[in-house]
């Protein structure tokens, strides 16, 4: 019962981390006047990972798409421990 329970509790979060990076990724994407294309953000690393106070908590990279003039595609990432952005990268483009 309680593995079950821990897998929920896996997924749920999971899946509010992924809206986050969605929404992280928008935000960047709008900085640069880029579109993200949503369907393309994906976890593409778990890991463990400490925050300031030393706490340990998942450290997640997700892989997402923005385009520029809407016929291309850029390769971008974003790295989350637990809720807080750490570090992201948009690879440079021409407008």
């Amino acid at each position: 019962m309680l593995i079950l329970f821990l897998a929920a509790w896996f997924w749920l979060d999971s899946m509010g981390k992924r809206e986050r990076a969605i929404l992280l990724g928008g935000e960047l994407a709008a900085r640069y006047n880029l579109q993200l294309l949503d369907e393309s953000v994906a976890c593409t690393k778990l890991s463990l990972g400490r925050n300031r106070r030393g706490h340990v908590q998942f450290l997640r990279r997700y892989a997402f798409d923005v385009s520029a003039r809407g016929v291309d595609r850029l390769h971008c990432e974003l790295i989350l421990l637990g809720d807080q952005l750490q570090t992201w990268h948009i690879p440079p483009y021409q407008q």
